[in-house]
């Protein structure tokens, strides 16, 4: 194949442009694109894909395309990033929906997270579009709320996309390679006591119930911690109880973060969890798994060759939905994200055009 990187705007057969690249993110950045309201974002993308002679798929505001030589009996690698952002702090100190460049830095919300993996996953996937014989099909696919885990995102086609083998998932991740991320639940928790006369010292305080859990919740080790990823993370984020000074409470509410690993599925943390506390233990969603592709994966040994290295990741992706080997890479940083003043490097969507290329090579 003769696919390269290169610098010319102009769009040729198997080349890959940065600057058609920055020129979609910053389309992408002037349209907001908060969770459940992707529209234009996803418009814009389909627009694009089209005008590269791409035929497009949509359903809501979830944009996907096949190679054009799709071969159902051959393995399936995905390309996926999501379209939606975060509401823009106010600390910013701009518009942040108007991209602008200084010192080799394109500004705008939602370019380090995740529209610049976004844009050079749909140069890549552009690049090999046309390629005949590949040993996997490759289907490009920009996502819907994947910032609020919402179930109108990659979830949500999932059956009309058909069987996938493998998942390149662009986010931030200083172009390495995240091999392990951990899963999530949120847990609703309630203790039940007695209500009655504070003067009297009767009832059941709810909150001391609630008190010995919350300590629990501090203190228990799971044990057998991941290599990759540590151990499970437990954390009391929200309590309410009371309503007046001389009622003792009948109930307390607790909210709890649970982090999985690739070592603990999120039904036998929780499992565990109502075994060891008296509150009603009440997950939100057991969609969030713990999300991992073998050390050993082709893809990641091709990473590897490429001078990559492999961590654990703490945060959360569209991977944790696919249950399927998966990638997560892409250019920026992690702690950029949902920052003000939200950045991408222009050198870094140059390296990521290059690895995102070298690594789907190597594979088809």
């Amino acid at each position: 194949m003769k696919t390269q990187v290169q610098n010319s705007s102009a769009t040729e057969a198997g080349s890959i442009s940065i600057e058609n690249a920055v020129m979609l993110l910053k389309k992408l950045i002037s349209a907001p694109s908060f969770s459940g309201k992707e529209e234009r974002a996803a418009s814009i993308v389909a627009e694009y894909l089209s005008s590269n002679k791409v035929d497009t798929q949509r359903q809501g505001n979830n944009v996907w395309a096949l190679n054009r030589y799709f071969d159902p009996s051959k393995p399936t690698m995905l390309l996926n990033s999501h379209l939606d952002t975060v509401r823009p702090s106010s600390a910013y100190t701009f518009d942040p929906f108007t991209s602008w460049e200084k010192e080799g830095k394109l500004y705008g919300l939602g370019s380090n997270d995740a529209g610049a993996s976004l844009v050079c996953l749909i140069e890549s996937f552009l690049a090999f579009y046309n390629e005949p014989g590949m040993k996997y099909n490759l289907i490009l696919a920009a996502t819907a709320e994947e910032e609020n885990s919402g179930v109108n995102g990659i979830e949500s086609i999932l059956e009309r996309i058909g069987n996938i083998d493998l998942a390149l998932v662009g986010e931030p991740t200083g172009m390495q390679m995240a091999t392990a991320q951990k899963g999530l639940m949120v847990l609703d928790c309630v203790a039940k006591g007695k209500a009655g006369h504070a003067a009297n010292d009767d009832g059941v305080n709810a909150i001391y119930r609630a008190m010995n859990d919350i300590q629990w919740f501090e203190n228990y080790e799971f044990g057998n911690d991941s290599e990759l990823l540590g151990p499970v993370m437990m954390n009391v984020t929200c309590v309410q109880a009371g309503t007046l000074h001389n009622v003792i409470p009948d109930e307390c509410k607790f909210v709890v973060d649970v982090r999985t690993t690739d070592t603990w599925t999120n039904e036998a943390v929780l499992e565990l969890i109502r075994q060891n506390v008296y509150s009603e233990v009440l997950p939100r969603s057991m969609r969030l798994k713990p999300a991992f592709i073998d050390s050993d994966h082709s893809i990641v040994k091709a990473g590897r060759s490429l001078g990559l290295k492999t961590y654990g990741s703490p945060t959360l992706s569209d991977a944790a939905l696919l249950n399927v080997p998966s990638l997560k890479i892409g250019p920026g940083k992690s702690e950029r994200s949902h920052t003000a003043d939200e950045y991408i490097r222009l050198d870094e969507m140059r390296n990521a055009l290059k690895i995102y290329h070298q690594l789907i090579k190597k594979m088809i």
